[in-house]
């Protein structure tokens, strides 16, 4: 599971979005909120030593969608990038997965 957060300038209210992702289809917004709900989904994540990343447009992007939701395609590289620092952060490997290379041209 990977969590990210977001201060808002001038407000200084936080936002934050919780993912979780298993290994099959893509990650899911497993929780989300501001303020008080923020700082909750945040003190879970310190209290069970899941890595927080900071990025308040991709947190803005993931907190349109609905809880239980899979991320969208568009979010699926900025999301794995932080799944994977989390997953090396962590000590951890990334469930296994088939990568196929193209195929080189027929001569």
């Amino acid at each position: 599971m990977a969590r990210k957060r977001e201060t808002n300038e001038g407000s200084g209210r936080q936002n934050a979005v919780a993912l979780h992702y298993d290994g099959r289809g893509a990650p899911r917004v497993t929780a989300k909120g501001q303020g008080i709900i923020a700082e909750q989904i945040l003190a879970l994540a310190r209290e069970h030593r899941i890595p927080l990343h900071e990025d308040p447009a991709l947190v803005a992007m993931l907190a349109r969608i609905e809880l239980n939701e899979e991320i969208p395609p568009a979010l699926y590289v900025a999301v794995a990038r932080i799944i994977a620092f989390a997953y090396q952060l962590s000590g951890k490997t990334p469930p296994a997965a088939v990568v196929a290379a193209p195929k080189p041209p027929a001569e």
